[in-house]
């Protein structure tokens, strides 16, 4: 299975690039870094979402519903263009919850970028990144959560802290013991804390 960084550099990857360069006024290179750490990092989220058997399912049963068909991807210029991120924000506030500030901190300070340039790219990406998963999601006849989640692991394949990260700005914010991963461990700890800890997000993820 091809892996993330491979639609980062396909021909639609650099389209995404472009359009978001000319966007928001920073250079098709500060783009590029910006895509490349953010998109491991949504994918990683949903990844440690999939600790969760509620939220694993609500995530499937988005990909499936049709919403999320693909069909975004024929045309990223025009989506990106049009202006409208409202969607994406709704996905970034289930999926990330009170941790969306961190995370675009910490893409900021892997970047350069400004976090408040990060906070306008990450809706622009997540109604992308659900697209792509949903095509995936039909193209590989998933139909369940480990399926899932075999495909969310295929995707970050080759992907290190290093080259974008596995979601490893996300898992240092939501770390609940220490170790550097996200574990079954860290979601029992986290659930029993208030609400805002990962319990509330696993509990919301595209849960409406």
């Amino acid at each position: 299975m091809a892996g993330i960084l491979d639609l980062i550099n396909s021909d639609l990857g650099k389209q995404i690039i472009g359009n978001i360069s000319a966007q928001t006024g920073i250079s098709e290179t500060q783009a590029s870094d910006v895509v490349s750490s953010s998109v491991p990092e949504l994918l990683g989220a949903m990844q440690g979402n999939m600790l969760s058997g509620d939220s694993a399912n609500g995530l499937l049963n988005a990909l499936t519903s049709g919403k999320h068909n693909g069909s975004i991807l024929d045309n990223v210029s025009g989506f990106l263009n049009g202006g409208d991120f409202s969607d994406g924000s709704k996905i970034l506030n289930h999926l990330l919850g009170d941790k969306l500030n961190a995370v675009s901190t910490g893409i900021s300070n892997k970047t350069g970028v400004s976090s408040s340039i990060i906070t306008k790219i990450l809706p622009m990406l997540a109604p992308i990144i659900m697209g792509y998963l949903g095509k995936q999601t039909q193209k590989g006849n998933v139909s369940s959560a480990s399926d899932l989640g075999g495909l969310l692991g295929g995707l970050l394949t080759g992907v290190t802290s290093g080259n974008g990260g596995g979601g490893d700005i996300l898992t240092s914010v939501l770390d609940q013991n220490g170790d550097g991963k996200l574990d079954a461990s860290d979601a029992i700890s986290a659930v029993t804390k208030k609400k805002g800890g990962l319990g509330g997000l696993l509990g919301g993820l595209f849960g409406k």
